[in-house]
């Protein structure tokens, strides 16, 4: 089924928009979500919360791309019960991994002072990832928007892991750089 189609169930407010919905990007969201928690059933259990989010969401919002629409739901979701799981110091996932990975470029204590600045990042960052190159630019946002393991990756673009892992150093270094010119570090 068309994703205008689904868009339009959900708008209905038709049943059908959820099953439509994980039939149709199921193992896609699974995957995100598994990659950040590194866990099946929690993973089915954030694409349900994932699935329930979007029924909120729409409407009012209609997403353009609901692939992507639904993985940045199944993201937050995930992200969330790993903030929910980190007291318990339930673990897994690759969410640690990334986040030491990137730890030398962007940090932050998440106060409510700094929400203007992390917004002004975010856009610097942007803009870094706009500008390089698309196999580069897609290395990058697999390893740290996707959480998806170093193997994976190079499965994924045909290359050995080392590649990988220097194209991913290199990266870092880069946006290390532009976020030290644009007086962010």
């Amino acid at each position: 089924m068309e994703d205008s189609r689904i868009v339009e169930l959900f708008w209905a407010r038709d049943e059908a928009a959820i099953s439509e919905a994980r039939g149709k990007y199921g193992r896609y969201c699974l995957s995100v979500a598994a990659n950040i928690l590194g866990s099946g059933e929690d993973a089915e259990e954030t694409l349900s919360d994932a699935l329930y989010a979007a029924w909120n969401a729409i409407p009012p919002h209609r997403p353009a791309m609901l692939s992507t629409f639904l993985g940045k739901l199944t993201r937050r979701a995930a992200l969330k019960k790993v903030r929910e799981a980190s007291a318990q110091k339930r673990g897994g996932g690759q969410l640690a991994l990334t986040l030491e990975e990137l730890s030398e470029c962007v940090s932050g204590s998440g106060s409510a002072e700094e929400a203007v600045e992390a917004a002004e990042l975010a856009r610097a960052v942007n803009a870094f990832l706009a500008a390089l190159p698309a196999q580069e630019r897609n290395i990058f946002l697999c390893r740290y928007w996707y959480l998806d393991p170093v193997a994976d990756i190079a499965s994924r673009f045909g290359c050995g892991q080392s590649k990988v892992k220097m194209t991913l150093k290199r990266t870092r270094e880069k946006l290390r750089t532009h976020l030290e010119k644009e007086g962010y570090l």
